[in-house]
């Protein structure tokens, strides 16, 4: 799997235009957002759907948090930015304890310390929240993450294809074969099963395609296919 360590995840980014998930995205944020002067700290995140995941303090998300920003709203100057929560957050968050909303989703902070706090997803989102701790999360830590989260047979970020992008008016998701559109009115679904349509429904997404190899995307698609049929088989669990 594609380096997480941020200088060659930032280097990919721009030169391919495809970015991977947290530990890319996140750690090529911190240090854009360390160049222009910004003092950023880094958190541990466990994302959760199940309730009996949510206690579990396995890593599979990094968090940044800035401070020294100072408002009347959040006198704390505490900031969580994410770019790598898919249907999660849009714009930087207060730290501060309570609902907060970024349109057109609705989210809680909870149990709020700059160390530790918990954050409730929208109940249209694609996973339940994400348990914020102090655990280690230096770049042995996040790069040790990463071999297990994204290495065959039995890493979490093998099983499907997940490409998301979140904008103020909606999350939108492609996963395997269907993609999605969730806004304020609910979530619309499309099945994407011809290899022209779901091409270009990655590329809907802002995904850079155009240099990948046909072969493989190809070969990705008749994968993802196999598993969308014995899902449609099983009922669409």
């Amino acid at each position: 799997p594609p380096s997480v360590e941020p200088f060659e995840a930032l280097g990919r980014l721009v030169s391919t235009g495809r970015s991977g998930y947290c530990f890319h995205q996140n750690g090529s944020f911190e240090l854009v957002l360390r160049g222009l002067g910004f003092k950023v700290h880094r958190r541990h995140g466990h994302v959760w759907r199940l309730p009996e995941h949510r206690e579990q303090t396995e890593l599979n998300h990094l968090v940044l948090l800035v401070s020294d920003l100072p408002t009347a709203a959040n006198p704390g100057g505490w900031w969580w930015p994410d770019v790598g929560l898919g249907d999660g957050i849009l714009e930087p968050l207060p730290l501060v304890a309570g609902p907060v909303s970024n349109l057109p989703f609705d989210f809680v902070l909870s149990d709020v310390t700059t160390e530790r706090w918990s954050f409730t997803n929208d109940p249209r989102g694609s996973f339940s929240g994400v348990e914020i701790s102090s655990r280690p999360v230096d770049q042995s830590v996040v790069s040790q993450a990463h071999a297990q989260l994204s290495s065959l047979p039995d890493g979490a970020f093998t099983k499907l294809l997940v490409v998301q992008r979140r904008d103020m008016h909606a999350a939108f998701a492609l996963r395997g074969c269907v993609v999605t559109r969730t806004d304020g009115a609910g979530t619309t679904a499309v099945d994407l099963t011809q290899y022209d349509d779901w091409r270009d429904g990655l590329a809907s997404l802002a995904l850079a395609v155009a240099d990948l190899d046909e072969v493989h995307l190809r070969g990705l698609l008749e994968r993802s296919l196999v598993a969308h049929q014995a899902w449609d088989v099983a009922g669409r669990p």
